[in-house]
């Protein structure tokens, strides 16, 4: 069997292997199996040289086509996105009295929010923040979730 074939189906099983073990690095070392492939078809050289070619490629592709690779593929999270994960669901405390309709202030993650709720909160009371509007952020008192 000719060198290039076998570096071809090393570059496969490397592709499908990135399925089951999900993290877009084998991706990468069967570019780097098929970039030798295409090499072997004009020129012959070492196994040794292969192998250094393999290994260069693999490693650079990794650093400089990963991140480009993965945004394009699963795309940049939304800030809504980022909103859910990070704010939605968690706890903070009110700093000050938030009356309905007026705006308050809660402390989160370190820092000191603006805050709405549709109900009476006392300074000091723990809220749960369900939503946002730009960068106030909506509570609900923990009492009444």
């Amino acid at each position: 069997m000719h060198a290039a074939v076998i570096w071809f189906l090393i570059g496969f099983i490397l592709f499908l292997l990135e399925f089951v073990l999900p993290g877009l690095i084998l991706f990468f070392f069967a570019v780097g199996a098929w970039l030798v492939a295409i090499l072997l078809l004009f020129i012959d050289f070492s196994i040794n040289f292969q192998l250094i070619i393999f290994v260069i490629s693999s490693i650079l592709t990794i650093f400089l086509l990963r991140d480009w690779v993965k945004r394009m593929l699963y795309g940049k999270p939304t800030s809504k996105e980022l909103l859910e994960d990070e704010f939605l669901g968690k706890i903070a405390r009110a700093e000050t009295a938030i009356i309905p309709g007026e705006n308050g202030k809660v402390y989160f993650k370190g820092t000191t929010w603006q805050a709405a709720s549709q109900d009476f909160i006392a300074a000091g009371e723990n809220v749960t923040i369900i939503g946002n509007d730009s960068i106030l952020l909506i509570v609900k008192s923990t009492k009444n979730v």
